[in-house]
């Protein structure tokens, strides 16, 4: 029972309060973050009554299993923007933007942080800021295809942005492989090539390989039918199955086996979208169906931030670098290798900006770190400082952005009613 008056409160406050955002032009997604914080453990959970808030921490994690089966239908609705007939004209100019913007992003943090590590040598050490500028280079999946589908947005940057977005966090978990390879070597002043090197690359591969297996069966079975429903059904079935197959880990020969989550449902995405011709109608049903799912998703992670972070100065000041010079990379590594392509001219302009906002993929990077002790601490505090930052921000400077580009309607879109709104 107590589970459920949760979710409701949760889901019933992030929809009221996405109403009150409208009035002052926020994208819902920030209400969203908003609400989560207002009824997470450092507001109204604070007061320990159950049904006014979620509590403790540990309340949130056993609710866990939402925001994993949310980033799984994230995923897979990116990777249906992967059409060949898409690719064709913008394929490659999506990969060179993917890969330039998220390695100059590595570099501007690894540059900053560095420099930092050399004037406070004893509080920030170096290990932990290798491993920040390659967090630096993922970016929120969920927030920005939450703000292109609030407000319709079309054109070039959206076009553009989404696969750049899932293009970004393949080169992102490679990145920090590496990165974390190395600062592991530092603090144990041995190098492990087989971590560095070969695991990255195996888990982008097995990823993308079982993804495409899964996608390759789903439109096989999809065929049986010819219900809606039943055909709705199964696309959840196997999104559900396929984030529960991509959290496998085990090893062989000394070699850590994982999968990575985001490129799974990415790749199941892109497969089902190319291979079934039926699979457009579908999408359009299946994010109806998980509305619902992305508003607790959203409002979990608000209720996850732990403003204690602001009490520590070293957090707040290493943060303060990260956020600035992550920015500088992300907007200035979009526009340079944009402008290499020859896109369009919102793209050089504009893409930098939409793709600020980070979150999951970035977290659980954090997590990762752990692994490095007292380090890993200093990392997973820095990430979730900035991650609180970026995504009470990073929304609405994707709104601005889409809409300084003309891809959203600045007069609103019409509701079921059939009236403008905005």
């Amino acid at each position: 029972m107590e589970i459920l008056l949760s979710l409701s409160i949760a889901l019933f406050a992030g929809l009221m309060l996405s109403r009150l955002a409208k009035l002052v032009q926020l994208p819902a997604v920030t209400a969203y973050l908003i609400t989560g914080v207002l009824i997470g453990p450092w507001c109204l959970g604070a007061f320990g009554v159950k049904g006014l808030g979620l509590t403790s921490k540990e309340e949130i994690e056993s609710l866990s299993i939402i925001s994993d089966v949310a980033l799984g239908f994230i995923a897979f609705s990116i990777g249906n923007e992967f059409r060949l007939s898409q690719l064709k004209s913008i394929g490659k100019s999506a990969t060179v933007i993917g890969i330039f913007q998220a390695v100059v992003a590595t570099l501007c943090v690894d540059a900053a942080l560095i420099g930092l590590h050399f004037l406070i040598p004893n509080e920030f050490p170096l290990p932990a800021a290798i491993v920040l500028g390659a967090i630096a280079s993922a970016t929120a999946p969920a927030a920005t295809l939450m703000v292109v589908r609030q407000y319709k947005a079309k054109g070039p940057v959206t076009d553009t942005l989404l696969p750049v977005v899932a293009i970004d966090d393949a080169v992102g978990l490679v990145l920090f492989a590496i990165s974390f390879g190395i600062a592991g070597a530092i603090s144990t002043n041995h190098l492990d090539i087989i971590s560095v090197l070969v695991e990255p690359i195996i888990e982008v591969v097995l990823s993308l390989a079982l993804g495409a297996l899964m996608g390759f069966l789903i439109t096989f079975f999809e065929r049986f039918f010819h219900s809606r429903s039943k055909r709705l059904s199964m696309s959840v079935a196997f999104v559900f199955l396929t984030v529960a197959l991509s959290m496998l880990k085990f090893e062989i020969g000394g070699v850590h086996i994982a999968f990575s989550s985001l490129l799974t449902c990415m790749m199941l995405g892109t497969v089902f979208c190319n291979c079934c011709d039926f699979s457009e109608e579908l999408m359009d049903r299946l994010d109806r169906w998980t509305a619902p799912l992305y508003v607790l998703f959203f409002v979990l992670s608000g209720a996850e931030f732990d403003f204690s972070l602001f009490g520590n100065l070293l957090i707040v000041l290493v943060g303060i670098v990260y956020i600035v010079f992550r920015c500088l990379g992300k907007y200035f590594g979009a526009s340079a290798s944009a402008k290499m392509v020859g896109a369009d001219q919102n793209v050089i302009k504009y893409l930098g900006i939409t793709l600020f906002p980070q979150a999951g993929v970035a977290l659980g990077m954090a997590m990762k770190a752990y692994e490095l002790g007292e380090i890993g601490l200093i990392i997973a505090n820095i990430t979730l400082f900035s991650v609180l930052i970026y995504e009470l921000i990073g929304p609405f400077l994707t709104k601005l952005a889409l809409t300084k580009a003309g891809e959203i309607d600045p007069l609103g879109k019409v509701s079921a009613r059939g009236q403008k709104h905005l």
